[in-house]
C-alpha cells in the first residue's frame, strides 16, 4: 500500500541489534524483526531502506557497537543514521540516570565510536553527508535534506510540523481536533511562527552547517548584512575564528566543517548562531 501510494523510502528504527542495549533504551522489539522488515520492504518494491542506530549506550563496548554496524551492513542497507545517545531533560531515561541506575558512556569512548562509525561505513561505500547520516552515492535522504536545507514541506497528520516561506507551524496534536477542518479544508494548527529574518537565519545555520556540502558563505553573509551591518560583521568574524581554529574551512566561498569540527559540531554551530542572535 505504501509503495502504491508513492513511498519509495523507509527508515527502520533498529537502534541496536543487542537485546540488552535495547532494554536499556526501553525499546522492546525483537532485533531479528529488523531484517524481516527490510526484506518485506524490498519485496514490496521499496528500493531505499535506511537503518537508524544509536551508539554510546550505557554499558556498550566498542566491539558491540561495531557488531551493530556490521549487522546493519549485512542487511545491505544503502543508508544509515547513527546518533550518539543524548539524555533529554524530563525523559524517563534521564530520570533513571539521575537515580544512578546506570552511568552515561565515557566521552572518550563516545568519540572513538564516532570515528569508528565514519571509518567502518566509508570502507563499505557509505559516506557521511550529514553529521549523523551516511549513504551510498545517490542514496541520500531527500526527505531529511529538505529539513537541513530549510526547504518547504507540508505537515500531514496530527502533530506534524510544516514550513513554507519561512513560516513554521504544527498541526493540532489530537486526532479529533485535526479532523475538524475549516470551510477552506484546513486542519487547525498550533505554534505558528511568522517569518523573522534573524530567527530564520539562525535556524538555517543550525541545520545547514551539519551537511558535508556546508553553507554558501556569500549567501549567509548577505542575509546577515540585510538584518544590519553589525550582524554581518559579527558573523564574518565568528566564521573566521572557527577557520583559524581548524574547525571549519572557507573554500571556494563555502563554509564546511573539518573532521575535528564535526566532532565539535555543537560548539561551531553555537558560535555562528550567537553571532547572529547574541
Amino acid at each position: 500500500m505504501l509503495r502504491e501510494g508513492g513511498v519509495n523510502r523507509l527508515s527502520i528504527g533498529a537502534q541496536s541489534f543487542n537485546p540488552a542495549h535495547l532494554k536499556t533504551l526501553e525499546r522492546w522489539h525483537n532485533p531479528a524483526n529488523v531484517g524481516r522488515a527490510v526484506e518485506m520492504a524490498r519485496r514490496a518494491g521499496i528500493e531505499r531502506v535506511s537503518a537508524d542506530l544509536i551508539f554510546a549506550i550505557p554499558g556498550q563496548t566498542m566491539r558491540e557497537w561495531l557488531d551493530d554496524l556490521r549487522c546493519a551492513l549485512d542487511l545491505g542497507v544503502e543508508h544509515t543514521s547513527c546518533y550518539a545517545l543524548t539524555f533529554e531533560p524530563g525523559t524517563a531515561m534521564t530520570r533513571r540516570m539521575e537515580l544512578g541506575r546506570f552511568e552515561p558512556a565515557d566521552e572518550d569512548l563516545e568519540l572513538e565510536m564516532m570515528r569508528a562509525t565514519r571509518e567502518t561505513l566509508a570502507a563499505h561505500g557509505l559516506h557521511r553527508y550529514e553529521v549523523s547520516n551516511f549513504a551510498r552515492p545517490g542514496r541520500e535522504s531527500a526527505h531529511n535534506l529538505a529539513y537541513w536545507r530549510q526547504a518547504d514541506w507540508l505537515a500531514a497528520g496530527p502533530s506534524a510540523s510544516g514550513h513554507l516561506g519561512g513560516r513554521r507551524w504544527k498541526n493540532a496534536p489530537r486526532l479529533d481536533d485535526y479532523l475538524t477542518i475549516d470551510e477552506d479544508g484546513f486542519a487547525p494548527i498550533t505554534d505558528h511562527e511568522a517569518p523573522e529574518p534573524r530567527r530564520n537565519l539562525v535556524e538555517a545555520i543550525m541545520t545547514g552547517l551539519r551537511l558535508t556540502e556546508g553553507l554558501d558563505a556569500g549567501v549567509y553573509l548577505a542575509r546577515a548584512e540585510a538584518i544590519d551591518g553589525v550582524t554581518g560583521a559579527r558573523l564574518r568574524a565568528a566564521a573566521a575564528l572557527q577557520v583559524s581554529e581548524g574547525l571549519m574551512t572557507d573554500c571556494d566561498g563555502h563554509w564546511t566543517l573539518t573532521e575535528r569540527g564535526v566532532e565539535l559540531t555543537n560548539r561551531v554551530v553555537r558560535a555562528l548562531m550567537d553571532a547572529v542572535d547574541p
